[in-house]
């Protein structure tokens, strides 16, 4: 399997699908599909610039790094939040070159998922998509209910500026987070068309937020001096762990880490994108790139102008994003500059819910879900996934109990997004760096030769990153309950049921991604690859 499924598109198309023209009206992207063993069940509304646009609307740099500031300021101040983006960022974007590479030969909703499958060695298919598959879901679930949760204290937070006597309850952010997903939901349940619409508006909403936020902070800022020397910004580290600098500040890098987590939106969206092998692709690397220079022009404007570290990341506000604005911006421009994040982060976690439903979708498809032939359902009115998508908010909803566990257990949710999403986008990376090789088939968008050396630094980057990522910010004495890292646990309990439920059932039925497609049988499309290879 490593080998017969990976033919170049460019090459032509397996002679098995000529006999299906004479019977089915198929266009470019159905005869991709269908050579990938999938038929065409979704509308293809999405254009490059709407693929672009949900995956940036995913990203959602402003609420995202509004959400995330606790990370990279309270682990290493000012110097790891400049630093630490352009370090991680470089990575990152080789990751996204990788995982883009990826997109353009196997352009399918399962997405790494389905490519772990192809690349892996013979026999280990199975167990590799198993893996890949749970824990890319696991960080889409987790990307709705970790943004509206942050959306829900930004909220609150509004409310007790203005209302000085107001402190918000447990039950209150809780309440309010799963209002603003069942409204997300509604909307990810609608027409394709629908949808692309709602994201592109999110999207440019979310561009022009950010620029608004870039020019607006050190306009109105009313601190003296303005700005923080440049030396000291760059060079002084503020370690808010017990772990010496270099530590603090890879451990900062979760902020970036979770921010830049949604690029691979296309490669889910793909099976409704025009001319997917090329466009989703270029959707993947645009996000990143544009994500990744903007996000880091927003790092330099905060280091720049924070005026006090300890008060933003302790503030009884229980947000800092709220609190910094406080501190730098009149009260009114503050709550203006609060508002538009709020805006900015319902779109981004809109966004999340429809790129979460379509890998739910198609996991379930294959098998891989609990209940799957109720996920994998396309409502015959929308043509959209609604079971998936409901199923989703009912898994965040339930996720977000851990609210009432107290701030550093719903925190987990943040680096559980990160951890499980590149972990996701390294497997199938690293096979096809290390097993794949020169035998990997191109899609018309590749990196050529810098394939394996890009491959092989994104891959890097993740090992080292993991167990960062997993450290709790005290050590000793100075740890306990309240101050843990639960990341291991919201991550890895829900990965150790998929691997025991492999080794006691699954792996008796579940050989990976299944063939689908009414006149490709498997046999027939193995043996047609293996004909041409």
């Amino acid at each position: 399997m490593a080998t017969t499924m990976l033919r170049p598109i460019e090459d032509g198309l397996p002679v098995m699908l000529q006999s299906i023209e004479d019977e089915l009206p198929v266009d470019y992207d159905e005869k991709v599909l269908l050579a990938l063993g999938y038929k065409q069940e979704f509308k293809r509304e999405f254009s490059l610039w709407t693929s672009f646009s949900v995956s940036f609307a995913v990203l959602g740099l402003l609420p995202s790094f509004a959400s995330t500031l606790y990370y990279g300021m309270g682990s290493a101040g000012t110097a790891g939040m400049v630093w630490g983006w352009i370090i991680a960022m470089i990575f990152i974007q080789c990751v996204a070159l990788s995982l883009a590479e990826l997109c353009s030969s196997m352009p399918t909703s399962g997405g790494l998922y389905y490519a772990s499958a192809v690349l892996a060695p013979p026999g280990w298919g199975p167990i590799a998509s198993w893996v890949t598959g749970w824990s890319s879901w696991i960080g889409q679930v987790t990307g709705a209910p970790s943004v509206n949760y942050s959306m829900a204290a930004m909220i609150l937070a509004a409310r007790s500026i203005t209302h000085s006597d107001y402190v918000p309850k447990n039950y209150e952010v809780f309440l309010l987070t799963s209002f603003l997903m069942v409204i997300q939901s509604c909307i990810s349940s609608m027409p394709t068309k629908w949808i692309a619409i709602f994201n592109s508006l999110g999207s440019t909403f979310n561009m022009v937020a950010v620029f608004i936020v870039i020019i607006l902070i050190p306009a109105a800022t009313m601190t003296d001096p303005k700005f923080t020397p440049t030396s000291q910004v760059w060079s002084n580290i503020d370690n808010g762990t017990d772990f010496p600098n270099g530590i603090a500040i890879l451990m900062s890098f979760i902020s970036v880490m979770w921010a830049m987590s949604g690029f691979d939106a296309p490669f889910h969206l793909s099976e409704e994108c025009a001319i997917a092998d090329v466009a989703s692709p270029r959707a993947i690397v645009l996000t990143s790139i544009i994500g990744g220079i903007f996000g880091w022009i927003l790092q330099v404007v905060v280091a720049y102008t924070v005026v006090d570290i300890v008060e933003v990341l302790n503030s009884d506000l229980g947000q800092p994003w709220a609190t910094y604005l406080l501190q730098v911006l009149p009260m009114k421009t503050a709550l203006a500059t609060l508002s538009l994040t709020i805006i900015a982060g319902l779109s981004m976690g809109q966004g999340c819910m429809v790129a979460a439903s379509r890998v739910t979708y198609a996991y379930a498809r294959d098998g891989c879900l609990p209940m799957s032939k109720y996920w994998r359902e396309v409502n015959k009115y929308t043509k959209t996934p609604v079971n998936a998508v409901w199923f989703n908010c009912a898994v965040g909803i339930l996720l977000c109990l851990l609210i009432f566990a107290g701030r550093v257990a719903i925190l987990a949710i943040f680096s559980v997004g990160a951890i499980a999403c590149f972990v996701a986008f390294t497997i199938p990376i690293s096979l096809r760096v290390f097993f794949v090789g020169n035998r990997f088939r191109r899609g018309p968008w590749h990196l050529g030769r810098l394939g394996k050396p890009i491959g092989g630094a994104a891959v890097a980057f993740v090992v080292l990153m993991v167990p960062i990522l997993c450290l709790p910010n005290m050590i000793g004495s100075n740890l306990n309950s309240s101050n843990m890292n639960w990341t291991c646990l919201v991550y890895g309990a829900p990965m150790l049921f998929a691997l025991f439920w492999f080794a006691i059932d699954a792996r008796k039925w579940f050989k990976g991604p299944r063939v689908n497609a009414k006149h490709a049988m498997a046999g027939q499309a193995m043996k047609e690859f293996g004909r041409q290879a």
